[in-house]
């Protein structure tokens, strides 16, 4: 199988070198991935300005591509001809924080996972969730979770349109209690403008403010982290509200 590894942190990041190195227990892995970080980008399609790929290696010497797009323009141009490989699976992380609930809208990492989806390739999305205050981040265990969904989406394949979203609690093999299948929770945003003035007496604008949290909820990606389970949702590119459509279709006429 071949296989594209990717992520939003850049292709120097040690998670991308933790997943790259697992995946090749499943096929032929070859990276491309952004050449600086695009956290928190969304889903990107860039078409206003010229893109560029540069060859680059990892920190174990790997051959890899590294682009100034971002991480879903990064598997655009792998399907659409820059490489001549036909992948059969896209797997983008590992991202060394959480992607629960509405994060996934913002996710590089996820919205990669997604324009993989699109192309009509089986897409994987995986997640560290590291805490607020950290070091080095050991990947090793996050990444042979990775390889085992990776082989069952390789064994099984997925429906049309659909991808997984992997989070991986920050904890020993040994108070790793499993794996849930959940759905997405509520993500919890305390986010805060911070006005500035620069030294011309401009201003400028942070959108900051204090770590996400989210409701810890049975059955959900945060309720899985927060009880020591990884979390495997299943995510789909519909986001028709089928309870409404015959609701609004009355209230046209």
């Amino acid at each position: 199988m071949q296989i594209l590894v990717t992520n939003d942190d850049g292709v120097a990041a040690p998670g991308l070198l933790a997943l790259t190195q697992a995946m090749r227990a499943l096929g032929d892995v070859t990276v491309l991935a952004p050449d600086h970080n695009w956290s928190a980008s969304g889903h990107v399609k860039t078409m206003e300005r010229p893109l560029r790929v540069n060859e680059t290696r990892l920190a174990d010497g790997t051959k890899a591509y590294a682009s100034d797009g971002a991480p879903s323009d990064c598997v655009a141009l792998a399907l659409l001809g820059l490489l001549p490989q036909k992948f059969g699976l896209i797997i983008s992380g590992i991202n060394p924080n959480a992607n629960l609930g509405h994060d996934v809208t913002y996710s590089g990492t996820v919205t990669a996972a997604m324009e993989a989806v699109i192309a009509g390739v089986p897409g994987i999305a995986v997640s560290l969730d590291s805490p607020p205050e950290h070091g080095l981040l050991d990947y090793t265990l996050a990444a042979e979770i990775a390889l085992r969904v990776a082989q069952r989406v390789a064994r099984e394949g997925l429906p049309a349109g659909t991808l997984l979203n992997v989070n991986v609690p920050y904890l020993p093999a040994s108070e790793m209690r499993g794996v849930m299948v959940t759905r997405q929770g509520l993500r919890v945003y305390r986010d805060a403008l911070d006005r500035r003035v620069d030294p011309r007496g401009k201003p400028y604008y942070w959108i900051g403010g204090e770590v996400p949290t989210g409701v810890d909820e049975a059955g959900t990606d945060f309720g899985a982290l927060k009880a020591g389970y990884v979390s495997i949702t299943p995510l789909q590119l519909d986001l028709t509200a089928f309870d409404m459509l015959e609701k609004l279709k009355g209230e046209w006429k």
